[in-house]
């Protein structure tokens, strides 16, 4: 039997770049509510390892790059979980980390906007049927604080993350008649693997310049995106949540 208390019992959540990092975490800590999840992920390893252990979890491959992959990873999902009730677009590249402006080149420019732009436009056009039929359907959009700030030598990464917090906004406009939600979470500097190759003076720069002054970790993370997912946020969309530890504020 479930716990009531969790604040998502029962509800079907898609994941996108669920394998580790910053998904894995949001793939554990929406099982720990009491969701069902369908997670899709490149890394098809490591999803079908975090599938096998954990409950109430499903895993299929998903390369935003292409269009069909995300077509048919919907449609496993939501046919996994019997429906939607919301959608955490998670996946992204960097790519552009260490480059100048003057040295990024045209092609490593298109791969980061198709995946962490094109993809999440797309992920959510093909969700929008699903949520609609949910009756509180939800969109919580992982961006970055990278784009409030403006971090050097990430232009792309930066640029296509100013992208999804600008698309969350229109997003929340257009799919406000169906009663979903969409809303964007701007995490800061996170302690996962895909931030390992970062350099020290970097992780040093946001340690000392955050209100809290330690480490952020993934769980820091969780609470606002199960609160934006969760019934106590229905009447909040198109807003954009920076989740730093006050390195920079709203």
């Amino acid at each position: 039997m479930r716990d009531a208390s969790k604040a998502l019992d029962g509800r079907r959540v898609i994941v996108t770049g669920g394998a580790r990092g910053l998904g894995a975490a949001f793939v554990r800590a929406l099982v720990g509510q009491g969701a069902h999840v369908a997670f899709g992920d490149v890394l098809s390893e490591e999803g079908e390892a975090l599938a096998r252990e954990l409950r109430d979890v499903h895993f299929f491959p998903l390369d935003l790059n292409e269009p069909r992959s995300i077509a048919e990873f919907v449609e496993q999902g939501t046919n996994a979980l019997g429906g939607l009730d919301a959608l955490i677009n998670n996946a992204a590249i960097t790519n552009s980390g260490g480059k100048s402006a003057s040295e990024l080149t045209p092609q490593t420019w298109d791969a980061v906007m198709n995946v962490n732009v094109r993809g999440t436009w797309l992920m959510s056009v093909a969700c929008l049927p699903h949520l609609k039929d949910s009756g509180r359907g939800a969109i919580v959009n992982i961006a970055s604080d990278t784009a409030l700030w403006g971090a050097p030598k990430l232009l792309a990464y930066v640029a296509s993350k100013g992208a999804v917090i600008a698309m969350t906004r229109s997003l929340a406009r257009e799919f406000g008649a169906d009663n979903v939600t969409v809303n964007a979470i701007a995490p800061g500097l996170t302690e996962v693997e895909a931030t390992a190759y970062v350099p020290a003076e970097r992780h040093e720069y946001y340690l000392k310049g955050r209100a809290l002054t330690r480490a952020q970790v993934p769980d820091d993370v969780n609470g606002p995106v199960l609160f934006l997912l969760s019934d106590a946020a229905r009447f909040v969309t198109g807003q954009l949540l920076p989740v730093n530890g006050g390195f920079v504020m709203n």
